[in-house]
């Protein structure tokens, strides 16, 4: 009984550690700026106000863009990421775990290569690379690169959730008469479905929060993302702190949104039980 209440105990002290925070954020960005800079600050807004919110929505963080431009180049470009790894990680991890070829082993080993080298050590290779393809300063740039990094990670993973599915299931699909497309989308997929949540998720939060790349490859002020365009409440010599806990609160919700919309998903062990013994 007392392990329990300890362990109860302590799954509620890092709960708590890691909501603070947010928290935070949010009570901050409906403080109005005399409390935020206040010497005794106050864990509770005595005067909420929505006035920061009010000043990004309707302001112009550069003369013509608008907050509103930011979200939906960010938008664009995570949801296209999101997209496109789904349908390419899931036909990889398909041939994967389903066909043996030559150099399979080496394909999954540097799977697991790639996601050790430093993000920061392929800034300049990339960009190059960008430049010669023709896309320096347009938004597919950063999706190819979201897409690189985030493939991986989506492979390896989509991988152990196709390998866990009975073989038998799709053989019994294909004496029913079942051609091999039908099988996929309608045997395959809806068991896999979990892990594409998941992979989707990964893919979603790399493109939504990037900052070097999307800093590096876009010079276009009106082709932004959302973490570039948060840099321009950090002055040199002051900082609009109410400004940035209001676009911060702004920039986390799509994807607690979209976290919420796909966590039904997440759910394993849908094949338990679906072929007898």
């Amino acid at each position: 009984m007392m392990k329990k209440i300890a362990l109860n105990g302590a799954g509620l002290l890092v709960a708590l550690f890691a909501a603070f925070p947010v928290y935070w954020m949010v009570a901050t960005s409906l403080k109005p700026n005399r409390e935020i800079f206040s010497s005794t600050p106050r864990p509770v807004p005595a005067e909420p106000t929505l006035e920061h919110y009010r000043e990004i929505l309707t302001g112009n963080l550069i003369p013509g863009v608008t907050f509103a431009d930011f979200f939906l180049n960010s938008a664009l470009v995570a949801l296209a990421t999101v997209l496109l790894s789904g349908l390419v990680a899931l036909l990889a991890a398909t041939a994967v775990a389903r066909f043996r070829f030559k150099l399979r082993t080496t394909f999954l080993i540097m799977l697991l290569v790639v996601q050790m080298i430093p993000l920061e050590a392929l800034v300049i290779p990339l960009f190059l690379m960008i430049q010669r393809l023709g896309l320096y300063n347009t938004l597919p740039s950063l999706i190819l690169t979201y897409l690189g990094f985030s493939l991986p990670f989506a492979v390896w993973m989509l991988r152990g959730f196709v390998a866990a599915v009975p073989k038998e299931l799709e053989e019994a699909a294909a004496i029913d008469g079942a051609s091999r497309a039908q099988t996929f989308r309608k045997v395959l997929f809806p068991l896999v479905a979990p892990g594409l949540v998941a992979t989707s998720i990964f893919s979603f939060i790399t493109a939504w929060n990037e900052l070097i790349f999307a800093l590096t490859f876009i010079n276009d002020q009106q082709k932004y993302t959302l973490p570039v365009a948060m840099t321009f409440f950090f002055g040199r010599d002051d900082t609009a702190w109410g400004s940035v806990m209001a676009a911060s609160t702004l920039f986390t919700l799509p994807v607690i949104v979209f976290f919420l919309l796909v966590q039904r998903r997440m759910v394993s062990g849908l094949v338990a039980g679906a072929v007898k013994g």
